[in-house]
């Protein structure tokens, strides 16, 4: 059997229908087992986020249960009283003063604690809502790189993300009403017992169409959502690009706002289409179903009126026998309703289960990891390393084989799509190659401590973080473990160039950076964002230093500059440069120049510049164009 991770978003909701007779108890015992393994999932978590929500609910569950028949009995011995009182027959009106006010006390204490319920249980499920963010915070910390290139994968994220914040309590909800339902409609069935005995299971029986409709309907609901996830998603990605602050500026000029809401509108069509074919379905049969019933309860009530009529029980009893009934058709569709709720939130909460299930891969292969020697130099080897993208029908990387010693100094160089940025991510780990050898020190990459390993890394990234928080911030990001004080800060500041803009904002280094919450928040330009990236690097305190075309959004002066303080900065380090700028490989004690996967050459500056290769074919192109331009 597949493990439910490993499934497709289509399949994994899907249980096999019984081809014959002979397998339609597997197939129902299949079907109910995993129904209850879900909900018992959910009880799980509601029990670790509040334990006392469950014990409120339970009494919750047992008080509407019992509540509305207890006033159905209270309504009809009222009416009773009055009808002998109307009749003739001599009673005091304390007995009736006492029912009303008997039936006053039970509205206030049905309303109070109705009222109370809904307040803990809106209070309780928020702090749902967060538990279950926190364990998607959580996982997605866990998960593999790879998994993000899965669209699978973001479609279980997406879901799961998005049903976090109400399907739980819902679903408790929704079970313990069965329970209030089931306790009412006994009661009430005993109840009606003393006039008819039958017309209870015929109450039920005319319900089971009402089931089927509702079971079937909210499965097929359930599976289109899943098979649409795709469209959804594509909504989400239209409407929310019109909007976004840092695209609103191209999308204004290039006139594209139009182009978007048709691509949204043809997602909705598409997804709309057949959602709404299924829903008029729904109804169509839904309605097939109301007919027999309301045809059902009009001849018990008419049976019912008769036994009134002949004397058989008093107005009052008619009351609330036809309450009885009313009551037993409405717990039955609650019941149903309820349930078939209960039935589409756990195959929504599968979607939890297969995301929390999410097992990673980029762990240690060691029983006992193997841990991080810091503050020392390090050697890095690749041995015949291959790799692609899941997905992919091409490896990206080829027979990579090279040394890194330590305190060495390498840039690789080549053109966009080479596989600089995919080597650098199988030498942090965040990827496993698909075949050969990643050794530090001489040991296979895969045999060290996970977390331990990332520490001993210094990264600014070609896509590097711009965070909503505040610019003090965004550079102790760099290294979040490290109890430095405002003065390391400061000096990581001063070596990118970051304070010269740092220091004329508002609130200098606790000023908040963007808009997306406060209102004077500062804006950056893509070139002081890159300032604060480099400080980061500056400010960690790491062993290995990797920078992914950390001055690409500079001017050369600014560049020189932050080169100059990176020659201090990587002083006994090992440090690793990916850059288009061919004027900074110069520095490098190692040059590597990749194209199509592969190192097709390595050397310093002066030993490829004499072989007349690749890489000076490049520098030569760059050289005589800052040349033209400068001319």
């Amino acid at each position: 059997m597949r493990n439910i991770s490993d499934m497709s978003v289509n399949d994994r909701y899907r249980v096999e229908k019984p081809k014959s007779v002979k397998e339609v108890p597997a197939y129902l015992k299949q079907l109910l087992g995993s129904f209850f393994s879900r909900l018992v999932y959910i009880f799980r978590l509601v029990w670790e986020t509040k334990p006392s929500l469950l014990f409120i609910m339970i009494f919750m569950a047992l008080f509407n249960g019992v509540m509305p028949v207890i006033g159905s009995i209270i309504g009809a011995r009222i009416i009773n009283r009055l009808a002998e009182v109307y009749s003739g027959v001599q009673l005091a009106f304390g007995v009736i003063a006492i029912l009303l006010v008997l039936q006053f006390v039970y509205m206030f204490v049905n309303q109070a604690v109705t009222r109370l319920y809904a307040t803990v249980t809106s209070i309780s499920g928020e702090q749902v809502t967060n538990h279950v963010k926190m364990k998607i915070m959580r996982k997605a910390r866990e998960v593999d790189m790879v998994s993000f290139d899965s669209p699978d994968f973001y479609a279980r994220m997406e879901n799961a993300n998005r049903e976090a914040g109400m399907r739980p309590i819902q679903i408790m909800s929704s079970t313990f009403s069965v329970l209030s339902t089931l306790i009412s409609i006994v009661s009430y069935i005993a109840v009606l017992f003393a006039v008819s005995w039958w017309s209870p299971f015929l109450i039920i029986l005319v319900s089971i169409p009402t089931t089927i409709v509702n079971f079937v309907y909210k499965r097929k609901n359930v599976n289109y959502m899943f098979f649409r996830s795709k469209n959804r998603r594509q909504m989400d990605y239209y409407a929310s690009t019109v909007i976004d602050k840092d695209l609103v500026k191209e999308i204004r000029m290039f006139n594209l706002s139009d182009t978007f809401a048709d691509k949204y509108k043809g997602a909705f069509d598409e997804y709309y289409r057949g959602l709404k074919k299924l829903r008029v379905e729904e109804c169509l049969y839904g309605l097939g179903a109301a007919v027999v019933t309301s045809i059902v309860y009009c001849l018990l009530y008419i049976f019912l009126a008769k036994g009134v009529y002949r004397g058989e029980f008093a107005v009052g009893d008619f009351s609330l026998y036809t309450g009885a009934i009313t009551a037993i058709g409405a717990g039955v569709t609650s019941f149903i309703a309820s349930t078939a709720n209960i039935y589409e939130g756990t195959l929504f909460i599968d979607n939890l289960i297969s995301f929390l299930a999410e097992k990673p891969t980029i762990v240690p292969c060691l029983p006992e990891p193997r841990h991080v020697e810091r503050n020392i130099g390090h050697t890095i080897e690749f041995r015949k390393v291959y790799f692609r993208y899941q997905g992919l029908d091409r490896d990206v990387l080829k027979d990579i084989n090279l040394t890194i010693h330590e305190g060495e100094t390498v840039v690789i160089v080549g053109l966009n799509g080479a596989g600089k940025t995919t080597l650098v991510k199988l030498l942090t780990r965040l990827y496993d190659p698909s075949s050969g050898t990643v050794l530090l020190d001489g040991h296979d990459i895969r045999e060290y401590d996970v977390d331990e390993l990332y520490d001993m890394f210094g990264m600014i990234f070609q896509d590097f973080g711009k965070y909503a928080v505040t610019a003090g911030e965004n550079i102790v990001f760099g290294d979040i473990e490290r109890d430095a004080g405002e003065a390391e800060m400061k000096e990581a500041a001063s070596h990118s160039g970051a304070d010269v803009f740092i220091e004329k904002l508002t609130k200098g280094y606790d000023t908040p950076l963007m808009r997306y919450f406060e209102a004077n928040g500062a804006e950056l330009s893509i070139g002081q964002w890159q300032k604060l990236a480099i400080a980061r690097a500056f400010y960690s305190d790491s062993d290995i230093l990797i920078l992914d075309e950390p001055t690409a959004s500079l001017d050369p002066m600014a560049e020189q500059e932050i080169f100059n303080q990176f020659n201090e900065l990587r002083k006994n380090k090992t440090s690793i440069f990916i850059s288009h700028r061919l004027s900074s490989a110069t520095i490098a004690d190692t040059i590597l120049v990749m194209e199509d996967g592969r190192i097709v050459e390595s050397g310093s500056h002066a030993e490829l510049m004499q072989k007349k290769g690749k890489y000076y074919t490049l520098f030569s192109t760059q050289a005589a164009r800052y040349v033209s331009e400068e001319i």
